[in-house]
């Protein structure tokens, strides 16, 4: 399966984290909130206890996760959150896909159009481009997953990739839960279970063009009304 491998993204984001921690857990706090507006429960909201277990994996705090659960549900007050999707053109003529959590969508606009215009980019249609997946990610280097392979084709996994940073399993987003509960069952530990934008072609930058798509993306990690991206760059 064609599809950048998320690793970078995600060890770029956790060391963000050390730099600009209260900007991230702003972002998990907003994913948590959009999440608990079907429910409070994780148990039974399955997009919340997603939200919830990726706030863990930031060591968020629990008083920060219980907040921003009670903030989705209502009994707390604060302004509105929205979830807006951007689609656009980037440097190098990649494509990005930006979801944004935000309590103020004329900002989230502004700032979305600002960063690509200013790295010589603007909001066009690229979806076409992107499948949505469910993907899981699991950094533990000791599982043999070969082992797994039958059994999590049978749960619904499409595809197992086995990566340097770990294995990535790729299912239908209708199948997600399904197979994220069978590694739960087998007490194995995910690094994040969420569904995702999968590239269906991709391009290579040059190192030039790298330099000015890692600046890029930089500023995406930084800004707190950005909850997540998706490109077609296969070598970030």
């Amino acid at each position: 399966m064609s599809g950048h491998s998320k690793w970078a993204t995600t060890k770029r984001q956790k060391a963000v984290v050390d730099a600009k921690r209260s900007s991230i857990f702003t972002k998990l706090s907003n994913l948590i909130s959009i999440a608990a507006r079907k429910g409070g429960d994780p148990d039974t909201n399955f997009s919340l206890r997603m939200a919830i277990d990726k706030a863990r994996s930031f060591s968020m705090p629990k008083d920060n996760i219980e907040r921003a659960i009670k903030r989705g549900t209502g009994e707390l007050g604060g302004a509105a959150i929205e979830e807006l999707t951007y689609e656009g053109i980037g440097p190098a003529k990649s494509q990005f896909i930006i979801k944004s959590v935000t309590d103020n969508k004329n900002r989230s606009a502004a700032e979305v159009r600002h960063l690509f215009s200013k790295y010589g980019g603007s909001l066009g249609a690229v979806a076409w481009n992107f499948d949505k997946k469910g993907v899981i990610m699991i950094s533990d280097l000791g599982l043999k997953i070969e082992d797994l392979e039958l059994e999590l084709i049978d749960a619904g996994a499409d595809d197992i990739k086995i990566e340097e940073e770990g294995v990535t399993i790729f299912t239908k987003m209708e199948d997600l839960q399904k197979v994220k509960q069978f590694l739960d069952a087998k007490n194995i530990a995910s690094e994040s279970a969420d569904i995702e934008y999968a590239a269906k072609e991709e391009i290579c930058a040059t190192g030039e063009e790298r330099e000015t798509l890692e600046k890029f993306i930089e500023e995406l990690d930084n800004n707190e009304d950005i909850s997540d991206y998706y490109h077609n760059i296969s070598n970030i």
